[in-house]
């Protein structure tokens, strides 16, 4: 079963001992030390070609709704031809990032059959606009403020396989959106917690200044 967001806390927490009642040590402090070396060590990985292998850290939104925009909107007034251009409706929950960008596995057509491959638009223009485009049969997206643009397509949805910071449950149907965020599963590799919970602690500990316990103070030295 997957690591929650909860229980990584709840980990980094206890090795720093500390207790609910500490009102400096919050979850939202603990999870940004968390987020902020699992990006570290996840993009460490990623140039070493060891994540897209391993299938259970990503998650898939099987449907996400896309709307017709225009060329000027999706930075490519630059195609001569006759182009339509779609984008996700909503923009899509952030995602962790690797060495080349976003963390995505897949994204294809509703039933698996077509994927698309990633690019940007001003070469996406200088494809668009070569005399060899009409023998290519491959389908583009790119990333732009927070939507995904897809040049070239007809489709009212595509499904999406990536790697995200951000809880996706508002984009499932079965989500519950008023789930906490703690139940939701972080997208961190089990074998890389030892590494962004010593550097978690080490923060910790610095920030806290946490003095030595000795037979006089008992109390938590969490506590002020």
């Amino acid at each position: 079963m997957a690591t929650t967001i909860g229980e990584s806390i709840s980990r980094v927490r206890n090795l720093v001992k500390g207790v609910t009642e500490d009102a400096f040590l919050t979850d939202r402090l603990i999870y940004s030390l968390i987020i902020k070396y699992g990006k570290m060590v996840i993009k460490k990985e990623d140039n070493q070609n060891k994540l897209m292998r391993i299938r259970s850290l990503f998650k898939r939104i099987p449907c996400v709704e896309l709307v017709e925009v225009d060329k000027i909107e999706a930075c490519c007034s630059g195609i001569k031809s006759n182009c339509t251009i779609r984008r996700t409706k909503e923009k899509i929950p952030l995602m962790l990032e690797g060495v080349y960008g976003p963390l995505v596995r897949s994204i294809t057509s509703i039933d698996g059959s077509i994927e698309l491959y990633p690019t940007i638009s001003t070469i996406y223009t200088s494809i668009a606009n070569s005399t060899n485009y009409k023998y290519n049969t491959n389908k583009y997206y790119w990333f732009l403020n927070g939507y995904i643009y897809f040049p070239d397509i007809e489709w009212e949805a595509v499904a999406i396989e990536a790697m995200f910071e951000d809880s996706i449950q508002g984009f499932l149907c079965d989500g519950d959106v008023c789930n906490t965020r703690q139940s939701d599963s972080i997208n961190i590799p089990e074998y890389l917690f030892a590494e962004i919970e010593q550097f978690a602690v080490k923060d910790l500990l610095t920030v806290i200044q946490i003095p030595v316990e000795d037979d006089d103070n008992n109390q938590s030295p969490l506590r002020t």
